[in-house]
């Protein structure tokens, strides 16, 4: 379970990986152009070398029909969730998904009713209710005490007579929050009291930044929360393989798992007989690499955070997971932020995708020196926009 420590090298993240002439979506975007992308989702580390001679051996064996999950592979996730986070899951929980996408979308499906979220938020939340055909409402996170929190008056104003599903985004896409026990209970609350099944995007859960805290799964809340809980998971954050295209769903309750299997039907594919050999290999052997790489990213955190402040017409908040910086743009007082610093070489993803235009998003998960040059090209545009 440790992960090969000897296999573990600070150099490993100093040098990332040369992404720029292959078939990198993250890269691709800004071919032929002077712009770093710090935009999509994926980090530009190679993926734990346990992972990698996972996928050699099964590549080996020379046959790609279509495969189920093993023991195994039980086994490794099973083990992580109990060792990660004291959560006992029991294997028949398990449901396996080509994507989490796809389980944000038969989330919406299977539960019959409205939909509430809070903003800004991943931005599939924002499309998963409309392509299933559901009505969504949104009530906004705020900002109290230099951090995001959730405005419970309002997610309760946000709350429909048909709102039958909450989709918690946990730890939060973009805002970098962790949320915290007394906050959870309070999402709780409000699912008892409203009779709300939680689909929680539990993507970033091993991205947990603050050394003093630990991720708390939504279900772990006492078993009527975990009777109402859909928990989506997957390694393809934590351990960078997320064009592997492996995740799972965690459901306890029989009936729900089973309106979320026969959402499943006929239009959820068999996950790639790669992603789940890599996703085995991810719970079981990597918690070494997973360390290392969490050093990693509170250096780059750290020092996003401090270039951030000195850069006039911006502002941000602490990100305790995840390596998404969500950044307050709105002082620059340009049409487009985004633009703007597309403009300056650097390419992040537009709040208003998000559902909170003037803000950007910027993704850490790189090499320190690409890291530098990006915040340099950001500092002197901010800088020059000031002056002008």
């Amino acid at each position: 379970m440790s992960g090969g420590a000897a296999d573990v090298q600070a150099g490993d993240f100093e040098r990332g990986v040369d992404r720029a002439r292959g078939d990198s979506l993250k890269w691709n975007r800004y071919a032929g152009r002077d712009v770093l992308p710090l935009w999509v989702a994926d980090m530009d580390f190679a993926a734990p070398p346990a992972i990698i001679a996972a996928l050699e051996r099964r590549v080996a064996h020379g046959c790609f029909g279509y495969a189920e999950p093993m023991p195994g592979l039980h086994e490794a996730v099973i083990g992580n969730l109990q060792r990660e986070y004291g959560w006992h899951v029991e294997a028949d929980w398990l449901l396996w998904l080509p994507g989490l996408v796809t389980g944000l979308n038969v989330a919406c499906r299977a539960v019959d009713g409205d939909v509430v979220t809070a903003t800004p938020v991943y931005p599939p939340f924002l499309s998963a209710p409309r392509l299933s055909g559901r009505r969504l409402t949104t009530a906004p996170l705020c900002q109290v005490d230099e951090r995001w929190v959730f405005d419970f008056a309002a997610l309760q104003d946000a709350v429909l007579p048909g709102s039958r599903l909450l989709l918690l985004c946990h730890p939060h896409n973009p805002v970098g929050r962790a949320w915290e026990p007394a906050e959870l209970e309070q999402i709780a609350a409000c699912s008892r009291r409203n009779d709300l099944i939680v689909c929680s995007d539990e993507i970033h859960c091993g991205l947990v930044l603050d050394q003093h805290r630990r991720h708390l799964p939504l279900a772990m809340l006492g078993d009527e929360m975990a009777r109402r809980t859909i928990t989506l998971m997957a390694p393809s954050k934590t351990w960078n393989i997320p064009g592997l295209g492996c995740a799972f769903a965690v459901i306890a309750d029989p009936a729900l798992r089973r309106r979320f299997s026969a959402a499943m039907r006929g239009i959820v594919p068999h996950v790639n007989v790669l992603g789940l050999a890599a996703c085995e290999a991810a719970y079981r052997d990597c918690d070494d690499w997973q360390r290392a790489l969490l050093v990693t990213l509170r250096h780059n955190r750290d020092a996003v955070e401090a270039a951030v402040r000195s850069m006039p017409g911006l502002a941000m908040r602490h990100v305790e997971a995840t390596y998404l910086a969500w950044i307050d743009a709105r002082g620059l007082a340009v049409a487009d932020p985004s633009a703007f610093f597309e403009e300056a070489g650097v390419g992040l993803s537009n709040g208003a995708d998000f559902g909170l235009a003037g803000w950007v998003r910027l993704n850490f998960g790189c090499p320190r020196q690409t890291l530098a040059t990006a915040l340099e090209r950001m500092a002197a545009a901010c800088t020059a926009a000031a002056r002008s």
